[in-house]
C-alpha cells in the first residue's frame, strides 16, 4: 500500500515560485492545467521506476488511471483506488480485501490522482530546467525544489511536452538516492466511458469474490 500511495505522491506534485525565471515556469505550467481542465475525462497509461544503485534495488511497474472532474479509479501494483465522490475504495486484490473510507477533515491537504495537475500551489520553488530532444519530441523540464529543509526529497524534474502541453515524466530525487520516475505511455481525452467505471459494486466483492469488506470512519 506504501507504493500505491507514493505514486499517488509523485504524481500529485505541488509547486510555487518567485523570480523571472520561476514566473516563466508557472506560466507553463499554468497553461498545462488549463488545458487538461477543459478534458472531460482522461485515461493515462503510466511506467512507474524506482532506482536506488546504492541498495541495487530496480523496480518497474506499469498502471492506468482513469480520471474524470473529482472521481477517479487507479490500477496499480495488483491494487485498485476507486474514489465516487464522496467514499474511496482500495480493492486489494492479493489479500481478497476492500477497505472503504471517508475522505476526512484534511480532504483539502490529501494528495489524490484526481489533483495530478494541480501541482503549482505551495510547498517547492521552481525554475525554468533544461530544454531536451526525447524521440523526436522537445521536453521542456520545470525543476522543483524542496522548501521543507527536512523534506525527503531533494529534487523534482517535471518534463512537459513542449506541442502539446501534456506531462511526459516526472523524476524525483530522495535524500536516500532514491530517484522514482514517472513515464506517461499514453495520454486520451474525452473518451465515450461510463460513470460506472467510478462506481463500486459492493455485491460483487461482496457475494461472487468473497472479499473481506471493512469500513473506515
Amino acid at each position: 500500500m506504501k507504493k500505491l500511495f507514493l505514486l499517488v505522491a509523485i504524481i500529485s506534485v505541488t509547486v510555487v515560485g518567485y523570480s523571472q525565471n520561476g514566473t516563466e515556469a508557472k506560466a507553463l505550467l499554468d497553461e498545462v492545467a488549463q488545458k487538461v481542465e477543459g478534458y472531460n475525462n482522461m485515461y493515462i497509461e503510466f511506467n512507474h521506476k524506482l532506482d536506488n544503485n546504492d541498495a541495487d534495488v530496480h523496480q518497474e511497474t506499469k498502471g492506468n488511471v482513469t480520471l474524470k472532474g473529482d472521481f477517479y479509479h487507479l490500477n496499480y501494483m495488483g491494487t485498485e483506488q476507486i474514489f465516487d465522490g464522496k467514499k474511496l475504495y482500495l480493492i486489494i486484490h492479493e489479500d481478497e480485501e476492500v477497505i472503504i473510507q471517508n475522505p476526512g477533515d484534511n480532504e483539502e491537504e490529501t494528495l489524490t490522482p484526481s489533483k495530478m495537475f494541480s501541482f503549482y500551489k505551495n510547498g517547492y520553488t521552481y525554475k525554468m530546467g533544461d530544454l531536451k530532444n526525447i524521440k523526436g519530441v522537445k521536453i521542456q523540464y520545470v525543476q522543483l525544489m524542496p522548501i521543507d529543509s527536512n523534506s525527503e526529497i531533494t529534487s523534482v524534474l517535471v518534463g512537459i511536452d513542449v506541442k502539446t502541453k501534456h506531462i511526459y515524466n516526472i523524476i524525483e530525487k530522495g535524500t536516500n538516492n532514491t530517484i522514482t520516475t514517472l513515464t506517461v505511455n499514453s495520454f486520451r481525452v474525452n473518451e465515450n466511458i461510463s460513470d460506472q467505471i467510478f462506481t463500486f459494486d459492493k455485491a460483487k466483492y461482496a457475494t461472487q469474490k468473497k472479499y473481506t469488506i471493512s469500513e473506515t470512519n
